[in-house]
């Protein structure tokens, strides 16, 4: 049967079980977006800014496990999306991002919105396509998902020229399997390796586990706490593994990190064993890795090898999917640590972390004191989304934990990226309590996609902190060598209320922590999606 490229993929995003699509139509994907008509199998989010398509998708893929989809326009319409690949790459999500290309025999002629958006995403892709054949197609979607979901994930983009998506092809075929010559990502961890892997546990008398993004990425987290709780280690996490342990798990330490708690660093400074899992010791996880090289042996597992060694060295590296390692390391028969003095002096360490009270002003709230009678409230297997800076320290450290997930942008940090993510989680689980948390700089980055959210009836609960100012760099700015805050005071920053109102949205503002718990409920028992404006003084700093 003879079909067009457009055609040719649709079909192949049908096959490779893609449900939804997040994008923003423009002129050279139009033939894409046509054929998308005719494919009521695949939903549709229609973007209000292209770069919230890859945050969309972003969120789509981390709660789903399976490739998140977006799609825009050539020029410009590309050219916005690079924040949201960008972002997907450094916290290794599951994407493929599709955009529209000038006619391919005007390439490099500086065409009306003609960009070179293969070159411009080399640097944060894991692999890019320029299609220059529509038969070859069906070849490369196969290749593009299996690129980006399979050993360490991550995004491809695929440029397809217009002409190329109106291409006729006759006899197409659609490949079952994938041949992709060098690319052979690692699964099984080596066996000698794995018994020196047991053998550290079983001698160590203060071992600790620091786990990062990589165990949901490998769907991890049962193999994880069987691991823990089998051997009774305790655990630490890295910002992208918060949510991975209960809070009140007896052996869940908290979040490490210059903005952590300090029951997880002392723990993490005290260790005699660290055994990291799917994290790599990123620089605002681990601040000295030569001082914990120096002082304790190194374990480290993850699925990317160029991870292993390049911000520390290991002991013992351990190549592989953190879920298969984990496994193999659960079938062997292996004496636990004798390290109950180290958990009971943890322990007080963690007592005191979690009952600590926290400081009051007058007319405001204290961001601490919202995650922690929020989180109180919140569905066992909520999805809670946080935007970047102050908000999202405060979230990371005091938001109660229980069996559900916490997204935000670890790595690149990107400020907008809670409010999309949220809508893309939501499509993904329309049944999952959903919960925003942002302050008014970040909302402000991406508050058009309230429109989304009103087009789609979603039930969001977005929880904003107003303090008036970008709260991190203030912060940052008060300390030496700055000579104090410049470029950061929010004027001319919208009546939030009336914003809210005007896409049909309810508000509600709280500056009393006495009114808190009412507030919180009222919040919660809304139909639909609601704003819960926050006001904090903007002098809060996480170190409070």
């Amino acid at each position: 049967m003879e079909m067009t490229g457009a055609q040719i993929l649709m079909e192949g995003l049908l096959r490779e079980g893609v449900e939804h699509i997040f994008g923003y139509a423009g002129a050279t994907i139009c033939p894409v977006m046509d054929a998308l008509k005719d494919i009521p199998q695949i939903g549709y989010t229609l973007v209000r800014t292209e770069q919230n398509a890859g945050h969309m998708a972003s969120g789509y893929a981390r709660v789903t496990g399976k490739v998140g989809v977006c799609i825009v326009t050539s020029g410009p319409g590309a050219t916005n999306l690079i924040t949201g690949i960008a972002t997907a790459y450094m916290d290794s999500i599951p994407m493929v991002a599709i955009t529209g290309q000038v006619p391919s025999n005007l390439l490099g002629r500086d065409i009306f919105q003609e960009v070179d958006i293969t070159g411009a995403v080399t640097p944060f892709t894991k692999h890019n396509y320029l299609v220059k054949d529509a038969a070859e197609l069906p070849r490369i979607l196969k290749e593009a998902f299996y690129i980006a979901s399979t050993g360490r994930p991550g995004p491809v983009l695929i440029d397809v020229p217009i002409d190329i998506q109106e291409q006729a092809v006759p006899d197409v075929t659609f490949p079952e399997e994938v041949h992709i010559r060098g690319y052979k990502p690692s699964v099984r961890g080596n066996d000698l390796q794995i018994k020196r892997v047991a053998e550290a546990i079983s001698k160590a008398k203060q071992p600790l586990i620091c786990a990062g993004g990589g165990v949901w990425l490998a769907h991890a987290r049962d193999e994880l706490l069987e691991l823990a709780e089998r051997y009774s280690i305790p655990v630490v996490k890295t910002m992208m593994g918060v949510s991975l342990m209960p809070t009140h798990h007896p052996l869940n330490m908290g979040m490490i990190g210059a903005h952590g708690n300090r029951c997880a660093n002392k723990a993490l400074a005290k260790s005699d064993l660290l055994i990291m899992v799917g994290t790599r010791a990123a620089d605002r996880a681990i601040l000295s890795p030569d001082e914990i090289q120096r002082r304790m042996a190194t374990i480290h597992i993850d699925v990317d090898p160029a991870e292993i060694g390049k911000n520390m060295q290991a002991a013992i590296p351990l190549v592989g999917d953190v879920k298969v390692i984990l496994q193999q390391l659960l079938a062997l028969d292996v004496p636990a640590p004798d390290a109950a003095a180290w958990r009971e002096c943890l322990k007080e360490y963690r007592k005191a972390e979690l009952t600590r009270e926290f400081p009051r002003r007058e007319g405001s709230v204290f961001p601490g004191t919202v995650m922690r009678k929020l989180g109180a409230r919140l569905d066992d297997d909520a999805v809670v989304c946080v935007d970047v800076g102050q908000n999202q320290i405060f979230t990371c450290k005091y938001l109660p934990q229980k069996n559900g997930r916490l997204l935000t942008s670890g790595g690149l940090g990107t400020m907008g990226y809670a409010l999309p993510a949220a809508i893309g989680a939501k499509v993904a689980l329309p049944d999952r309590q959903t919960i925003v948390v942002c302050g008014d700089g970040s909302f402000q980055m991406a508050m058009n996609e309230l429109a989304a959210i009103r087009c789609a009836g979603m039930d969001i609960k977005i929880v904003l902190f107003r303090n008036h100012v970008l709260g991190l760099v203030h912060q940052i700015q008060k300390t030496a060598p700055y000579h104090g805050p410049i470029g950061v005071d929010l004027d001319g920053s919208p009546d939030f209320e009336t914003i809210a109102a005007a896409y049909g949205i309810p508000s509600l503002v709280v500056n009393d922590e006495d009114q808190l718990d009412d507030t919180l409920d009222r919040f919660l028992a809304v139909k639909g999606s609601c704003i819960l404006i926050c006001e904090v003084h903007p002098d809060v700093g996480t170190y409070d």
